[in-house]
């Protein structure tokens, strides 16, 4: 008791006032003791305040956060537009360069494929050519070695009867012990005739 007899009689801050004084105040005045948001007296304050304070709010986003947030956005979709319009055009580039690549290489197949199909004709026809070359030398040299065996073979064969008669000769005086005279050679030449 003697702490609340100390508390009544404690000077009141500025703005507050002892509990008991309060209450009875309360019940005078019309103050319902709660919050001051649910006190209606107060309300028309309150009102004017939010109202002020949204409106402020509302000027700073309008005037001064949108245009930035708009502007980092707008921004953000020019950089994005930029780049994709950036990549359509090194893509075409690209596909260009690829195309004319592809051309290229066919080109140079097509080239290279002709250069070998003249080349082997080329050496076809060296081929040939040495061919041909060789089989007249060796035309020449056989009709050379054919003429130079029908020689050797007709000289041959006169001394082949020369030959004979001698050894037909040869034989006769073998035989009989004599020599063959005159007669008798000039008969073994006439049947070689």
């Amino acid at each position: 008791m003697a702490m609340q007899q100390q508390e009544d009689s404690a000077p009141a801050m500025p703005g507050h006032e002892p509990v008991a004084a309060h209450e009875g105040a309360a019940g005078t005045e019309g103050h319902s003791g709660g919050m001051p948001q649910f006190d209606f007296a107060q309300w028309p304050g309150q009102i004017a305040w939010f109202l002020i304070v949204f409106f402020g709010l509302l000027l700073f986003v309008r005037f001064f956060a949108a245009p930035k947030v708009g502007g980092t956005i707008e921004l953000r979709e020019t950089k994005i537009a930029d780049d994709i319009a950036q990549a359509r055009q090194l893509k075409s580039e690209a596909d260009a360069q690829a195309e004319a690549a592809a051309t290229d290489r066919a080109r140079s197949r097509a080239e290279a494929n002709k250069l070998a199909q003249e080349s082997k004709a080329k050496a076809r026809a060296e081929v040939a050519e040495r061919l041909a070359a060789e089989e007249a030398k060796l035309a020449e040299t056989t009709a050379t070695a054919e003429a130079a065996i029908a020689q050797a073979r007709s000289k041959a064969m006169t001394n082949v009867g020369d030959i004979a008669q001698q050894t037909a000769l040869a034989i006769v005086e073998k035989l009989t012990g004599r020599a063959a005279s005159a007669g008798e050679s000039a008969a073994i030449k006439a049947g070689r005739g």
